[in-house]
Formats: C-alpha cells, sequence, structure tokens
C-alpha cells in the first residue's frame, strides 16, 4: 500500500485486511475529505518543516555551542514543530491517498503538544506505533501488572526500545530514558491531577509537559551525547543574549503553528455555526490560499525526517 509504505502510519492487518476484500467506490465528500488531507499534509511538510529545517541544521552544526539559554530554547522549539509537522504532514499525506483509493487509515497524530501529561503525550504522538509498542512490548512483559517496581521496569523497557527503534545512536536511547524517567516521575507524584482543576492550570501543565518534551528533543536531535548534555545546561543556564535564533521567517512560521494549536484547543471551529453554502465557499477559499502559500513560500526541500529509521 505505496501511500505509507515507508514511513507509516502503521496500520494493522485488522483495519487493512477486511477493506481488501471488497470495492470501495469513492464518494465526491471522500475525494474531498482525502484533497483536505493532503493540501494540510504538504503545507506543514513543505512550509513549515522544510522552512525550519535550515534553522535547526544551522544551530545544530555549529562547532561550538552559542552560550545563550533563549537561543536555545528557540531552537528546541523550532526542531519539535519541525519534526512534528514533518511527520504529521506526511502521515496526512498517506491519509489523503489511502482515501482518495477508497481506504482508510487511522489517525496518526492528535495534536500531542497539547498535551497536558506524558501518558497523555503519548497516546497524542506517533499513535500507530506508541499503540504498537503498547501492545507488542509493553503488555506482554507485564504492563499495569505486579509490584511497582516492575511496572515502572516495564515502562522502562519500552522507552528504551522505543529510542533503539530510532536508531543505533546513545542520543535516541537517552531520549527514550528521559521519556521513562518523566513518565515514572509523573506515575510516582501524580502531579498532572493537580493542575486540572481549572483553565489556568491546565496552561501551566500543558506548558510543563512541553518543557519535558523539549528537552527530550534535545538528545534525540543533537549530534552527539556531549552536545546535547552541553545545550541542555545552556538551557537551563538562564544566561546569554535574548535571541531566540528563529529570525523572521521563524517567528512567522512557529507563530502560525501556536495559533493554530491554540485554535484547536479553545475549540473555536466547533463553536462556528455557519450556513452549509457559506462553509462550503469559505473552505474553498480557505484551502486555495493553502495552495498559493504552499507554491510561493515552500521550503528548499528535504527528505522525511522519519525516512532515516
Amino acid at each position: 500500500m505505496f501511500p505509507q509504505l515507508v514511513a507509516g502510519p502503521i496500520v494493522r492487518a485488522k483495519i487493512m485486511l477486511p477493506q481488501l476484500l471488497k470495492i470501495n467506490p469513492v464518494s465526491r465528500e471522500g475525494m474531498w475529505t482525502g484533497f483536505r488531507f493532503i493540501v494540510k499534509g504538504f503545507f506543514k511538510k513543505m512550509v513549515i518543516a522544510d522552512n525550519l529545517a535550515p534553522i535547526v541544521v544551522a544551530a545544530f552544526g555549529q562547532p561550538e555551542i552559542t552560550q545563550s539559554s533563549l537561543y536555545w530554547w528557540g531552537i528546541s522549539i523550532a526542531f519539535a514543530f519541525q519534526i512534528y509537522c514533518d511527520f504529521a504532514g506526511y502521515s496526512d499525506i498517506a491519509r489523503g491517498l489511502a482515501k482518495w483509493m477508497g481506504y482508510e487509515f487511522p489517525d496518526n497524530f492528535n495534536h500531542p503538544y497539547l498535551s497536558t501529561s506524558l501518558r497523555e503525550f503519548w497516546t497524542r504522538w506517533h499513535i500507530t506505533l506508541s499503540t504498537w509498542f503498547r501492545d507488542y512490548v509493553y503488555i506482554p512483559i507485564g504492563g499495569n501488572k505486579g509490584s511497582k517496581f516492575r511496572q515502572h521496569l516495564n515502562l522502562w523497557v519500552t522507552m528504551i526500545l522505543s529510542g533503539f527503534w530510532h536508531g543505533a545512536e546513545w542520543t535516541y536511547i537517552v531520549w527514550g530514558a528521559l521519556h521513562a524517567f518523566f513518565q515514572s516521575f509523573e506515575r510516582i507524584t501524580n502531579w498532572p491531577s493537580y493542575l486540572l482543576k481549572n483553565k489556568f492550570l491546565q496552561v501551566i501543565s500543558c506548558l510543563l509537559v512541553m518543557m519535558q518534551v523539549l528537552v527530550a528533543w534535545v538528545f534525540f536531535r543533537a549530534e552527539s551525547i556531549s552536545q546535547a548534555w552541553e545545550i541542555v545546561k545552556t538551557m537551563f543556564a538562564f544566561t546569554g543574549s535574548l535571541q531566540l535564533g528563529w529570525g523572521l521567517s521563524g517567528t512567522i512560521l512557529i507563530s502560525i503553528m501556536i495559533l493554530n494549536e491554540t485554535i484547536v484547543a479553545s475549540r473555536i471551529k466547533e463553536k462556528i455555526k455557519w450556513e452549509k453554502p457559506i462553509w462550503a465557499w469559505s473552505e474553498m477559499i480557505f484551502y486555495s490560499m493553502v495552495i498559493a502559500i504552499i507554491i510561493f513560500f515552500r521550503g528548499e526541500g528535504s527528505e522525511f525526517i522519519y525516512f532515516q529509521f
């Protein structure tokens, strides 16, 4: 099934094989849904990810670590959105192509940076892989059964294997171990439950989770453990210039993503009650504008990040 052959989503046999037993005619609505997936996917990949890529590559490719905390927080945010838009874009394109062919692929990303706990993050990030590790690694070795120690051990084994799946580099292993540590700490303290009592505390919880994810992303992207460690130490030194390292283009792209996630979190679209003809025309105008942006503001182009894993 070529749309997801290289990098997913990971479609299981119980979902895919029954769909292959019959001809699935594609309705006009199905064609439009597939079109929306594909356009959104190309926007995420070609406009956001490919334009952030040079910023991230230049930062991590420096011979010396820039001694500015704000700079590296900015770069880690840039990489977080780069890898998210790169892979979520690929997944959207795959889902759209499959839709055009009459097949349904599962959702692979569900706005992971809106998570209020690490546990929730892993139900939103690369969903088809995280559920695969849950069902074929975590649960078979014991899952949530047994002693507390055994449950934490099962978690650590699963997360470290997840890191190893990305490549035989210590940076990936540490990335997996960091997520295991953060989740173990979360289980022991149950800290997210104390911050879900009102909207303001939920925002604080989301920011704390994002901070943990950003620190882990540094190890995932760094050229070596030593480079990652120096960057993290700089991030928490809170010294240096007040430059984010994005530049004007990076600021615009990051702002677009933050605005999009804010709109999703506020559920504004669900509250808008437009008549169907008005909604249809507005959608056509919106996607026409998005296609124009893809054509005229696309990045130089780079290979999908997940092609290397």
